[in-house]
């Protein structure tokens, strides 16, 4: 992150670490659940904080974004490997599956319609296997 923020002629400050940090520990989280994490140790960092560091961090490409349900977007830590976010509709965990999961789908879109589907923001929705497990 420091050497992106001097590129752009930006200082590493304590709140951008704090929600790098955060994002890192969290996994995916909405800028709210971040927030909170925060103000555990720091509670001057507020919610406008916290939304600007995200954009900067999404610019920088150190994080990424999807949207998991009509609510806030969840944030993640980029660089790791691409994936599908499997979201349950009974609980509400998130999963993750690789993206060659999807492929397919995303090349016969591309054939077909020329749709280009972005794989990194794809949600699936259902039941995890602990729910279904629990209605049985």
């Amino acid at each position: 992150m420091t050497d992106a923020l001097r590129a752009r002629g930006l200082r590493v400050t304590a709140q951008r670490q704090m929600v790098l940090d955060a994002v890192r520990r969290l996994g995916h989280a909405t800028p709210e659940q971040i927030h909170a994490a925060i103000r555990q140790t720091a509670v001057g960092v507020n919610i406008t904080t916290v939304y600007r560091t995200l954009e900067l961090l999404e610019e920088l490409g150190l994080v990424t974004h999807t949207h998991l349900s009509h609510g806030a977007p969840t944030y993640h830590p980029a660089g790791e490997r691409t994936h599908v976010h499997l979201v349950c509709h009974t609980c509400g965990s998130v999963d993750e599956a690789p993206r060659d999961l999807l492929e397919p789908l995303a090349e016969q879109l591309r054939r077909e319609r020329g749709f280009e589907l972005d794989i990194g923001h794809a949600a699936l929705f259902g039941r995890c296997r602990h729910c279904g497990e629990e209605e049985e």
